[in-house]
């Protein structure tokens, strides 16, 4: 009876789901790791995932799986060592599972990462930041809305998916405005947003108000306003593809970096 499969399984269900509450996306990335490590097992060994035992993924065959994501599927260092990160967390959980192979297990713990070259941080000029600025048409809705995004992350550097998953309330306007965002490792942050943007604009506000009592803070579109935001429209946005056309490309997660 195999006993690797079973330990997957409970690592997928009782692991990352139940005991760490892992976001989709993180199982989902997990799920495609291990699916890659079983096909390139059934086509070395021919063994099908159901009969493979834990004694049968060792450190040579973790190794030589690493390899073949390098040199066959051309994936870089950085991607390399993210699929290495899964291995390695299931085999912690199979550390727990199977104490009598704990010297194997061990073995595939110690495989290294490999390092690679790590590119500068980059940053905007207040130039470059000011023609990002300037390229909606604030004359439509799309311009106001593409203009309110960008300040924002100007203001308070947050990334993509912090930036669309904003709601109304997690906006302070006033004086000593505020900005509150659950970001990356569900952590809560509350920033600091020198000019209110998108509700201080009174055209934008009325016409969101009027149409839905949605609480999404940047809609997708005047006509769809329930739709909320996506990462699409923030990649995709007339001011953004401005700035591609003339500066180097920059995440919104480094527009704030000129003010610091």
């Amino acid at each position: 009876m195999s006993t690797f499969a079973p330990t997957i399984e409970a690592f997928f269900t009782e692991r990352l789901m139940t005991q760490r509450e892992a976001r989709p996306r993180t199982v989902a990335a997990y799920r495609d790791t291990l699916r890659m490590l079983l096909c390139f097992i059934q086509a070395g060994t021919g063994k099908a995932p159901s009969q493979l035992d834990v004694a049968d993924v060792d450190a040579k065959l973790v190794s030589a799986f690493l390899t073949y994501l390098e040199a066959e599927r051309h994936n870089s260092a950085r991607t390399r060592n993210t699929r290495l990160a899964a291995i390695h967390s299931l085999f912690r959980y199979a550390a727990l599972r199977h104490p009598e192979h704990a010297e194997l297990i061990q073995r595939v713990l110690a495989i290294p990462n490999k390092r690679h070259d790590r590119s500068d941080v980059s940053y905007l000029q207040p130039v470059e930041v000011d023609v990002l600025l300037a390229a909606p048409d604030r004359g439509t809705w799309f311009g106001r809305r593409d203009h309110a995004l960008l300040v924002l992350a100007v203001q308070t550097g947050l990334r993509v998916s912090e930036l669309t998953g904003l709601n109304e309330e997690d906006l302070e306007l006033g004086p000593g405005a505020r900005v509150r965002c659950r970001g990356k490792g569900r952590k809560r942050r509350k920033l600091r947003s020198p000019v209110t943007t998108y509700f201080a604009d009174p055209a934008l506000r009325r016409r969101h108000s009027s149409r839905t009592k949605a609480r999404t803070s940047l809609p997708a579109s005047a006509s769809r306003p329930r739709s909320g935001n996506s990462a699409r429209v923030a990649r995709n946005s007339r001011a953004t593809c401005t700035l591609l056309a003339t500066v180097d490309s920059q995440s919104p997660r480094s527009f704030s970096r000129y003010l610091r």
